[in-house]
């Protein structure tokens, strides 16, 4: 749990951002003094998430808690796309959490309610902050349609037989955030040309239950944008696209312009593309130029060898598919957030060992400072991991900045829980994996502890001794404490 007494002033010193809208590092100020309106592009509940998305989430996450540590009041919303999210990011085609329901033949939304479960437990283990709002698309589908209907009134958006699509034309600034232009989109680009269009990158607000749609089970009526219960072919129902939904949620809870915006480099385009567009293009004020995200902060991805880890390469992991391996869940946070996040990560089993190995020195020195006595002071390792940390979330440097700190206080053992008790409480608040947890031990493993303790009790130290080395075989160290066995993974 975030413990706010350790925040600092939000002005004690400057955080610089990279934002991916300007090309550039820029320092960070809130539009409003103290307060922070974050939205954070959250999964699409077709399966679990797999480690590459949470890569994306653990950066949002950690620049949560470092504005949280400086003192911002921070807003940040998370979405759960529940619907509309149509396989390959198209205009058409089928819906994602509609195909997955049919493989398992159950209801769309028993896939969506189930898949949401598994990845608020994700999070839950990986030990996400809870944001300030977690909307569902399905829950904001009347926020859609009134965006939509604004940008029709505005000349932004057209209708054609299968459904509304905004004008890229009417936005001058469309392609500032990818580097795309109108020209080269339209002689081709990674969104398929449909005659029906004006122009090719013109984009879906809203499809109609019509043509390759009518199988569509997710359904609302429009402009009313109740849910319907039918099927077959329908142009008076339909469902919203998968760029708007993220437009009305951000501005439902924080309002038309935010501070940050965060995802994978995967959602600049188009998805945070046509964000901005539909965003900047709906302001109820047409005078109104402020953007709507002043900075995009964007996660690399995590290559698996020489590729991208993707569902669709079929080379992805699960949280589960960690804990399997004998890893903690924040062994994976710890892996994952070691590595600055505009770096691409070649993801490895030894990478994750040799973070394991490290998430454990760190933890332990961690625990020694805090079970020491004497006043807090501050000293030179809480502003060196600040400076780090305000320099574009710079996690290797504030990390190696703990290293420092960890080898400095060997040479004062009787002095440094005093000394580094207020950097430990900010570096865990920063990072979040630093907590102690109990040990998962495997079953053949308890039953050689339970042994070996019985072996002590008659004073059969032989027996201990051997005992003690058939559980480090099998990778986990033991040690004799007053309080009895202490097991830890090797």
């Amino acid at each position: 749990m975030y413990d706010a007494s350790i925040a600092s002033s939000p002005q004690s010193s400057a955080l610089h951002l990279y934002n991916t809208l300007t090309k550039r590092e820029e320092e960070f100020v809130p539009l409003e003094k103290g307060v922070v309106k974050m939205y954070t592009c959250g999964p699409t509940v077709y399966g679990r998430p797999h480690i590459g998305n949470y890569s994306s989430f653990l950066m949002a996450d950690l620049l949560a808690r470092w504005l949280k540590v400086k003192g911002y009041d921070v807003r940040q919303v998370k979405n759960i796309t529940d619907v509309g999210h149509l396989v390959a990011d198209a205009d058409h085609g089928e819906d994602k959490i509609q195909k997955q329901a049919e493989r398992e033949k159950i209801d769309p939304l028993d896939v969506a309610r189930k898949y949401t479960e598994e990845y608020l437990e994700d999070e839950a283990a990986l030990r996400f902050l809870e944001p300030f709002a977690r909307p569902r698309a399905t829950e904001t589908v009347k926020e859609m349609i009134a965006i939509i209907q604004t940008l029709i009134k505005g000349g932004h958006a057209y209708e054609t037989e299968d459904g509304i699509y905004f004008d890229v034309n009417t936005f001058s600034s469309y392609g500032q955030l990818s580097g795309n232009t109108l020209e080269n989109l339209a002689s081709g680009s990674r969104i398929s040309i449909d005659e029906k269009k004006r122009h090719p990158a013109d984009f879906a607000l809203w499809k109609k239950c019509v043509g390759p749609n009518a199988r569509h089970l997710l359904r609302w009526s429009f402009p009313a944008g109740e849910r319907v219960n039918s099927t077959g072919e329908d142009s008076s129902v339909g469902f919203p696209g998968w760029h708007i939904e993220c437009s009305a949620m951000s501005r439902k809870f924080l309002g038309e312009h935010i501070d940050i915006h965060t995802g994978g480099e995967d959602n600049i385009f188009p998805h945070h593309e046509c964000e901005i567009a539909q965003s900047e293009s709906s302001c109820l004020d047409p005078g109104d130029r402020a953007p709507f995200a002043r900075y995009w902060l964007h996660r690399r991805f995590i290559d698996m060898g020489d590729v991208k880890m993707s569902k669709s390469l079929g080379n992805v992991l699960t949280l589960p598919d960690i804990v399997a391996k004998g890893f903690s869940p924040l062994d994976l946070r710890y892996y994952l957030l070691s590595v600055h996040y505009r770096t691409n990560l070649k993801f490895t089993e030894k990478g994750l060992e040799d973070a394991r190995k490290a998430r454990r020195k760190i933890t332990e020195w961690m625990e020694e400072v805090s079970a020491g006595d004497g006043e807090d002071k501050d000293e030179e390792f809480s502003r060196e991991f600040d400076a780090a940390m305000d320099n574009d979330l710079n996690t290797p440097a504030a990390l190696a900045v703990v290293f420092t700190a960890m080898n400095a206080s060997r040479s004062k053992p009787s002095t440094f829980p005093q000394v580094y008790r207020k950097f430990v409480d900010r570096v865990r608040q920063t990072f979040g994996c630093f907590e102690p947890e109990e040990e998962i031990v495997p079953p053949e493993v308890k039953a050689l502890l339970i042994e070996r303790e019985a072996a002590r009790v008659k004073k059969d130290f032989s027996a201990s001794d051997s005992l003690r080395m058939e559980i480090e075989a099998l990778g986990y160290s033991v040690k004799d404490t007053p309080a009895g066995q202490k097991i830890q993974r090797i």
